[in-house]
C-alpha cells in the first residue's frame, strides 16, 4: 500500500508543480496570447461540452485508431519478413532509409492528391508516420532472436506459424512494443497536423479555428484537451503492454532479485 502511494505521489508531483508554475506565472497576465490559467480553466467547461467532444474529439480518436492500427499491422508484418531474411533486408534497406528520411507532414499535399481531403487522407498520413518505428523495431527484434532458441525449435520440429507465433514474435515483442510506444506519440502529432488541412472537424481543426478567430482562451483549452488525450492513451498503452508482456517484466524482476 505504501509503495502504491509513493508511486502515485511521484506520478502527480511533477504535473502539480508545472500547473502551479503555470498558474503563478500567468496570474495577472494582460497578454492576449497568454491568458491566466484560471481564465482558461473557467472557459473549459463552456467550450468542451458533450456535443463538442462527440463532434471533434471522437472523430480524431477514430482516425488515430485507424491509422495507428494500420501502421501496427503493416509494420509488424513487413518487419518480420525483412528481419527474418537477410537477402530481403539487403534489398529493402536502402529504400527504407530513403523513405524514413522523408518527414510525414511533407507528404500531406501529395497524399491529398491521391486520397482526397476526407478521412482516408488523414488516416494515411497517420499510418505513414507511425509505421517506421514499428517496422524498424520489429526488424531489430526479429534479428535479435536467440540462435540457440532457433536451433532448439527446429530440433523439436517447431516450424511455420507455430514457430513464428511462439518464438519469433514472442522474443521480439519487447522491441515491437517499444516501437508501438514511439508510434503512439507520432500518431497524435500527425493526427493534429492532418486535421489542419482541409478538415471540417477534429481537434486540430478546432484549435486552428479558435486561433484564427482570436479565441485564445478557447485555443488553450483545446491544447489542454490534446494533452489529456495523450496522457489517457499513454495510460491505456501501459496497461495493455504490462498485460501482454507480463512474462517479460516477470523475467526482469526475477533477474534483479537474483544474487
Amino acid at each position: 500500500m505504501r509503495r502504491t502511494l509513493l508511486r502515485l505521489l511521484f506520478a502527480v508531483a511533477l504535473p502539480a508543480v508545472l500547473v502551479a508554475v503555470w498558474w503563478l506565472t500567468s496570474d495577472g497576465s494582460t497578454n492576449v496570447y497568454w491568458p491566466p490559467l484560471r481564465t482558461t480553466l473557467k472557459t473549459f467547461p463552456d467550450v468542451w461540452t458533450g456535443d463538442r467532444l462527440k463532434s471533434d474529439v471522437l472523430p480524431s480518436v477514430l482516425r488515430l485508431a485507424a491509422g495507428y492500427a494500420t501502421a501496427a499491422v503493416a509494420g509488424v508484418a513487413l518487419g518480420t519478413v525483412i528481419g527474418s531474411y537477410r537477402r530481403v533486408r539487403a534489398v529493402c534497406e536502402p529504400v527504407l532509409e530513403f523513405l524514413r528520411a522523408v518527414p510525414p507532414p511533407v507528404l500531406v499535399p501529395v497524399i491529398m492528391l491521391f486520397a482526397g481531403i476526407g478521412d482516408t487522407m488523414k488516416i494515411v498520413v497517420i499510418a505513414s508516420g507511425c509505421v517506421w518505428p514499428v517496422l524498424l523495431n520489429t526488424v531489430e527484434g526479429v534479428r535479435a532472436v536467440d540462435p540457440v532458441m532457433k536451433e532448439t525449435a527446429l530440433s523439436y520440429g517447431v516450424t511455420g506459424v507455430t514457430r513464428l507465433r511462439t518464438l519469433v514474435l514472442r522474443s521480439a515483442s519487447p522491441q515491437i512494443f517499444a516501437g508501438l510506444r514511439q508510434a503512439l506519440s507520432i500518431g497524435i502529432i500527425l493526427m493534429v497536423i492532418s486535421e489542419m488541412f482541409a478538415a471540417t472537424d477534429g481537434l486540430g481543426f478546432t484549435i486552428v479555428q479558435f486561433q484564427r478567430s482570436f479565441a485564445i482562451a478557447d485555443m488553450w483549452t483545446g491544447i489542454l484537451v490534446l494533452g489529456m488525450l495523450g496522457f489517457l492513451l499513454s495510460v491505456v498503452f501501459q496497461v495493455v503492454e504490462r498485460r501482454v508482456l507480463g512474462w517479460y517484466h516477470g523475467l526482469r524482476a526475477a533477474a534483479r532479485r537474483s544474487p
